[in-house]
């Protein structure tokens, strides 16, 4: 074997033997996720893991994986006679008895998990094949992510210690070190943590941060000393809080560039850090835009403005596919993953595939309807190159040529919405044109309450309006935007819909492209944020401006 070739997972063969896989999901962040560990999770008939772990994982588990609840009753529940859930070590057992693949994620890396080292002894005594997949270590990565590099190029030494278990030797060995201490602690307890530090000989003035909610886009950092940590935190108002016990990692000692984290804070420093930006789109349609945002350190929430249904009267359709398959039409142009869904939906009513493109040429708006028609199995002929719209689309579109175009007729599926842009644009070109609703557009239904209330009271800080349809729909179905929310717009005339809505234009995309849309707004998130450093104020999201909203304090 090529000792550098992928290695692949060692399921048993033996019929009815089961596997299990432990896994480490990482800190929180689900790109720290390893390819190793997504192949394990593709291949697993169970997963087992706690509910903040599952939130990491569960994207790349397959449809109909069992996911049993671990949440274990306490006293009172197991009084008052409510059922006990079993734990994860007889819930592993029994999955891997009955001969199925199971995954156990943890949290962090299992290495350091003292339960999944039991659960591990647990399959090894009884003869059940094991293997662990790494993770990132919480203690390892959410520094990383702060903007606190543990060690400096004199090879400092780091220790790492857990408060929950430490004894007084502990702390009296560490306190003594002057070297990087990692230490795992909550946000009441962290405090108390730097008290048994400074007792055992570390100077109160040693660098200190402290992290929660770590490699998530809910992370957030104080920066301070030992000796200061318990007034920041009172300052603050931090403590006492119904997230105390939140676990932090903090990170102690001189050489961890504790005081240098203003330079380093790459992620808490990304544009649209921690901004909950609303998407009203379907979460097929904002797949693409979502991911861009993400990167951008915001935290998308999709909104469907608009809901898809089947035309009113499906024989126009009907006649269209058929046509397709008898060779009526030259090109077919689909303007919307939409377009592709009804059309596939009518050839599988027929039993037909993507055969039935055969000698067809296909043509697409934009790059994720040509996704679409690549998942279907046809290969669009033409993309624009440019301008990904209808009027981008007719740039690239050759002229009807009665030499070398045996047939003149576009079949061109669409919404009953759709506007006539492209159908003028080809019969100018010379070409005959079949328009047909493919759908119907219509108003999808209102947001969960929450929802709406977070829209008009400010809990978003930005919109993303990515058509006048969407800015309609969403102030009829949830109502307009608070006036903190920033509204970007990813044209004049959705600005100008937004506007009569009484909305604020605040960001303008510079091309109509919902990706240019979403760096508008990073470039704006990121100009407010250096003002606000200029100014010597505290960076704070646009719904922290709202009146009654919790301020925070940005160290």
């Amino acid at each position: 074997m090529n000792p550098s070739s992928p290695t692949t997972f060692a399921f048993p063969a033996a019929a009815g033997q089961g596997h299990v896989t432990f896994l480490g999901a990482g800190p929180g962040d689900p790109g720290l996720l390893t390819l190793r560990a997504v192949e394990a999770l593709t291949a697993a008939d169970v997963l087992i893991a706690e509910p903040e772990v599952l939130d990491v994982v569960r994207a790349h588990a397959r449809a109909g994986v069992d996911m049993p609840q671990l949440t274990v009753a306490d006293e009172a529940s197991t009084a008052a006679g409510l059922p006990v859930i079993r734990d994860a070590a007889n819930l592993v057992m029994e999955a891997a008895r009955s001969g199925r693949r199971v995954v156990r994620a943890v949290t962090g890396d299992p290495g350091l998990d003292g339960n999944a080292a039991d659960e591990m002894l647990a399959c090894a005594s009884a003869g059940i094949p094991f293997e662990v997949v790494p993770g990132v270590a919480t203690a390892v990565g959410v520094p990383a992510y702060a903007g606190v590099p543990l060690r400096d190029n004199q090879g400092t030494d780091v220790r790492f210690v857990d408060a929950r278990t430490a004894s007084a030797r502990c702390w009296n060995e560490v306190g003594a070190s002057d070297g990087t201490l990692v230490v795992s602690a909550t946000l009441e307890t962290v405090a108390a943590a730097a008290a048994e530090l400074v007792g055992a000989g570390r100077k109160p003035d040693t660098p200190l941060t402290v992290t929660v909610a770590g490699t998530t886009t809910r992370q957030r950092t104080w920066s301070a000393t030992l000796g200061t940590i318990a007034q920041v935190f009172k300052q603050g108002k931090i403590l006492p809080s119904p997230e105390g016990a939140r676990p932090v990692i903090a990170v102690v000692g001189e050489h961890s560039a504790a005081a240098r984290r203003e330079d380093l804070a790459w992620f808490e420093s990304k544009p649209l850090f921690g901004w909950r930006v609303l998407v009203p789109r379907t979460k097929e349609q904002a797949a693409s835009l979502s991911d861009q945002l993400r990167s951008y350190g915001a935290v998308p929430h999709e909104v469907p403005t608009i809901a898809v249904e089947p035309p009113r009267t499906p024989q126009q359709m009907e006649r269209a596919v058929k046509g397709l398959v008898t060779g009526r039409y030259e090109w077919i142009a689909f303007t919307s993953v939409n377009a592709v869904k009804a059309v596939r939906e009518k050839f599988e009513e027929y039993g037909l595939d993507a055969r039935a493109f055969a000698g067809i040429k296909v043509a697409a708006v934009g790059e994720q309807t040509a996704a679409a028609l690549v998942e279907f199995g046809v290969k669009p002929d033409l993309v624009p190159s440019g301008e990904q719209s209808a009027a981008g689309l007719l740039e690239d579109w050759p002229p009807y040529d009665p030499v070398f175009d045996p047939i003149d007729r576009v079949f061109l599926p669409r919404a009953d919405i759709a506007t006539e842009t492209l159908v003028a644009g080809l019969i100018e070109l010379g070409w005959e044109v079949d328009d047909v609703t493919a759908y119907r557009t219509v108003r999808a239904s209102p947001p969960p309450a929450d929802t709406r209330e977070a829209i008009k009271g400010g809990g978003f800080d930005a919109v993303l309006f990515t058509s006048s349809s969407t800015v309609r729909n969403l102030v009829g179905i949830a109502g307009k935007p608070h006036n903190v929310t920033v509204i970007a717009c990813i044209g004049p005339a959705t600005a100008k819909t937004a506007e009569e809505h009484g909305l604020r234009v605040d960001v303008l995309s510079p091309e109509p492209s919902v990706s240019k849309l979403a760096e508008a707004l990073a470039e704006y998130g990121a100009a407010r944020r250096e003002a606000a450093k200029a100014a010597g104020e505290a960076v704070a999201r646009p719904s922290e401006r709202r009146p009654g909203a919790r301020r925070r304090r940005t160290t």
